[in-house]
């Protein structure tokens, strides 16, 4: 399998490939920390724990997206057999918890501050989006938003537009927005009348001990973390930010790799949408060993979801990628 580098080679001189970035992208700086297994730990379902917790072993998953589709799944096959059964009620109050508290428990447990990542990570990180025009991410963390702020460190010249503005405030529209959160994150919210985001306080207010506070007094952040990507996709369209970030990646042409992503169909509204832009040629980063059960459904799904006549798809190994060093 050909390295990133070799995949870079390989772009045209004159045309800046564009990036999705995934999981694996922040799981390469921490991988105890960044995993469905450490949050499910760290997840607090209240008094239905003794319920929800069981259907992760069960499932034989730490995926919370995984047991929110079987709830959905459920809450479906009720409603068209038995309407009125009160375990429907149940069932979507239960999804919701657990919703929430995956939003808690990646708040519990991400970095508190941007000096946990060295200055050394930052300036390999912040050499390797700099390679990128557009940049795109699924991630809720703080990692590739604390990386990009980084304005001190080397590249001295790199510098992206989010399209936050005076106050704090998302416009978007009429800026050179170039960084999108495609399923929101830790740092943004909706204030019903306004997107906005967080950032460091005069005080020293940091973002995660503002989003903690937020979320002690029943505040979200902007999240998509809905079971199907049918949801998601209804999720994306009734947001503002969102739908911007969503429409700009259908928007795209020449080359684009994704990076960390293990291409389920969970996630297949943005690939939908990756097929239905100019791009022309597609890079997916694969971990590990490519032969894997778990590779070749990646490879395959990559293939399915994304090529066409006129899109091609090809592979390279993700360890490879200078990311974090």
């Amino acid at each position: 399998m050909q390295t990133f580098q070799e995949a870079m080679d390989s772009v045209d001189e004159d045309s800046k490939p564009s990036i999705v970035l995934a999981n694996g992208f922040s799981q390469a700086w921490d991988a105890q920390i960044f995993n469905y297994e450490n949050l499910l730990q760290a997840a607090d379902f209240g008094d239905r724990d003794a319920v929800i917790r069981p259907l992760f072993q069960s499932l034989g998953t730490y995926d919370f997206e995984a047991v929110s589709k079987q709830l959905t799944a459920a809450e479906t096959v009720l409603r068209a057999y038995q309407p009125d059964n009160a375990l429907i009620e149940r069932i979507v109050s239960d999804r919701e918890v657990l919703k929430n508290s995956l939003i808690n428990a990646i708040s519990n447990t991400h970095p508190d501050l941007p000096s946990e990542i060295t200055d050394d990570q930052y300036v390999a990180v912040r050499t390797f989006l700099s390679q990128f025009n557009e940049i795109f991410s699924i991630n809720y963390d703080l990692l590739f938003y604390w990386a990009r702020n980084k304005y001190a460190l080397a590249p001295e010249n790199y510098r992206t537009d989010d399209g936050f503005r005076a106050q704090q405030r998302w416009e978007g529209h009429g800026t050179d927005q170039e960084v999108h959160f495609l399923h929101g994150g830790l740092h943004i919210y909706d204030t019903g009348r306004y997107i906005k985001k967080h950032v460091c306080t005069d005080d020293g207010v940091t973002i995660i001990e503002q989003v903690r506070g937020n979320l002690g007094r029943g505040n979200f952040p902007l999240f998509v973390s809905e079971p199907t990507y049918e949801k998601k996709k209804q999720r994306i369209d009734h947001n503002p930010y969102l739908n911007y970030c969503y429409q700009a990646l259908g928007k795209l042409n020449g080359t684009l790799f994704i990076h960390g992503h293990s291409m389920d169909d969970n996630d297949k509204h943005i690939f939908d949408q990756i097929k239905s832009s100019r791009v022309s040629k597609v890079f997916v980063s694969i971990y590990g060993d490519e032969n894997t059960a778990a590779n070749t459904r990646t490879k395959a799904n990559a293939m399915a979801f994304l090529q066409s006549f006129n899109k091609s798809v090809e592979f390279y190994q993700a360890e490879s990628a200078p990311v974090w060093a």
